[in-house]
């Protein structure tokens, strides 16, 4: 069981007055992603779903694309071990079905729990590889609804509610139904999560549904969403000029610093109804 929250003793002070307790803090820890028994990525990442952050990184990487691209997706528990012996379950081996190929060693590299896309050569690479024509997707959105998702998410965070130190991401209706929710220190790895989990229920391309997320919009979420097929991807706080510049070229709906009754809509505004 993957062990999310740790214990740590804290001081706290307030009015100038100590006081000794103990604090609950996210876990976070590396992940080591192998692809048909060769090192691809290490990520730093909270512990759980690992085998969907696994598939949706590979995902957002070109590599898979379907459920029948992978023939398996498992932990490697003796890979990595603690320092009494136990196994840390620290490395996923994701094993392709013949017909996919494996990605090349020199893409391997570590990517920290506040990057994206680490590695990738050039802009116009991560532009050119979605499958996904999210320009044509004919979702409309009522504003009211699209207002209360930050709030939603919040609601449905059970991790962050003792820890206040986990990203989310939520896939959510046209309707603004919750239709999967993942938690994590970085805020690509809970998108990643929530890609992972879609593709091993067959259900992408995400037509008609929405990304909802904590903290900002970069351009690596809104390249993972494009990649994923969602036509909307709405954040609590602010956009980069990248992602907005990014979300206009696919024909995405891109929305920030989602609060309370209020919205900004940078790109894909057609897709809100008066």
């Amino acid at each position: 069981m993957a062990t999310m929250t740790a214990r740590r003793p804290v001081i706290r002070v307030s009015n100038g007055r100590r006081v000794h307790r103990p604090d609950t803090l996210a876990v976070e820890e590396p992940l080591e992603i192998r692809v048909n028994g060769d090192a691809f990525t290490v990520t730093m990442r909270t512990p759980g779903h690992d085998l969907e952050l696994a598939l949706g990184f590979l995902a957002a990487e070109g590599v898979i694309r379907h459920p029948d691209d992978v023939r398996s997706a498992v932990h490697c528990p003796d890979a990595a071990r603690d320092a009494d012996g136990s196994p840390t379950h620290n490395v996923v081996e994701v094993t392709l079905a013949p017909a996919v190929a494996a990605p090349g060693r020199s893409r391997h590299r570590q990517v920290s729990s506040a990057c994206g896309i680490c590695g990738t050569r050039s802009i116009d690479e991560v532009r050119g590889r979605s499958a996904y024509d999210v320009a044509a997707d004919p979702v409309r959105l009522d504003p009211a609804v699209l207002a209360r998702l930050p709030e939603r998410l919040r609601t449905a965070q059970r991790v962050f509610a003792s820890t206040g130190g986990l990203h989310a991401a939520g896939l959510f209706t046209a309707d603004g139904d919750l239709v999967c929710l993942r938690e994590d220190v970085g805020r690509h790895n809970a998108v990643d999560k929530v890609v992972g989990w879609a593709l091993g229920q067959g259900r992408l391309p995400l037509t008609g549904h929405l990304l909802q997320v904590s903290g900002r919009a970069s351009f690596e979420l809104v390249q993972k969403a494009w990649l994923a097929g969602c036509p909307v991807l709405a954040a609590v706080s602010a956009p980069s000029s990248l992602a907005a510049d990014l979300a206009a070229d696919a024909g995405l709906t891109l929305v920030g610093f989602s609060r309370g009754e209020s919205f900004n809509v940078y790109t894909g505004e057609q897709r809100l109804l008066e």
